[in-house]
């Protein structure tokens, strides 16, 4: 089995641990060896069974592992990666899911249980995607998106690098949502979003814009 580091100890990073326990279950495939985490408090600490081995300046202890975060902020999770400099990232996909083999994950994404992913679907580099979402036909997710429980993606949909799609939102088809962008939970999405922006509501509007407190309506 192949050595793997958790980057992130909070509840999304024991959430991945458990995943990973669930491919184990149908295939031996990896050997947990614990966790990184830059709070110095978590140190030495045992999650879940499996010792936090220290902060990300630790990887260079592990130069054979896998690693995958688990940081479900897309802009944090960019900037780890970047800082990391390791080689070995793992695709970590709950076998509760069901995907067509005319979809394309890039390294260091994580996909949870429940997920539907249908056809010529293009999904990025460290994507996280978690529980019970849909990504629709032709979709695009790019590199260090987050999309939280229960997301909806309709087909032929554009979402740009480092954005985030809240717990329940839904994008109808042939929208485009911008990088760096934040999708408020339960937000419909009928227009599309531009980059460095928050939306919500339904239909959701922008109502902030980067560097802007608030977007009046």
């Amino acid at each position: 089995m192949k050595e793997l580091i958790i980057i992130g100890a909070s509840g999304f990073g024991r959430e991945v641990a458990w995943l990973v326990e669930r491919i184990n279950t149908v295939e031996p495939t990896w050997s947990l060896l614990g966790f990184l985490d830059d709070n110095p408090e978590m140190t030495g600490k045992i999650v879940d069974d499996y010792p936090v081995l220290g902060g990300c300046d630790k990887a260079k202890d592990y130069p054979d592992a896998y690693y995958v975060c688990a940081i479900a902020s897309s802009g944090i999770r960019k900037n780890v990666i970047e800082k990391l400099g390791v080689v070995n990232y793992a695709t970590i996909v709950d076998p509760n899911i069901l995907i067509s083999d005319k979809v394309t994950i890039g390294e260091g994404t994580i996909i949870c249980a429940g997920t539907i992913i249908t056809v010529n679907v293009s999904i990025g580099s460290h994507v996280i995607i978690n529980l019970n979402s849909t990504i629709g036909h032709d979709s695009v997710i790019h590199n260090f998106v987050t999309l939280y429980p229960s997301v909806n993606v309709s087909g032929i949909t554009n979402i740009g690098e480092c954005s985030e799609v809240g717990t329940g939102a839904q994008i109808i088809q042939r929208k485009k949502i911008g990088s760096n962008s934040i999708v408020g939970s339960g937000a419909v999405v009928v227009r599309d979003i531009p980059d460095d922006c928050t939306a919500a509501g339904c239909p959701a509007k922008v109502i902030r814009k980067k560097g802007v407190q608030k977007v009046p309506f």
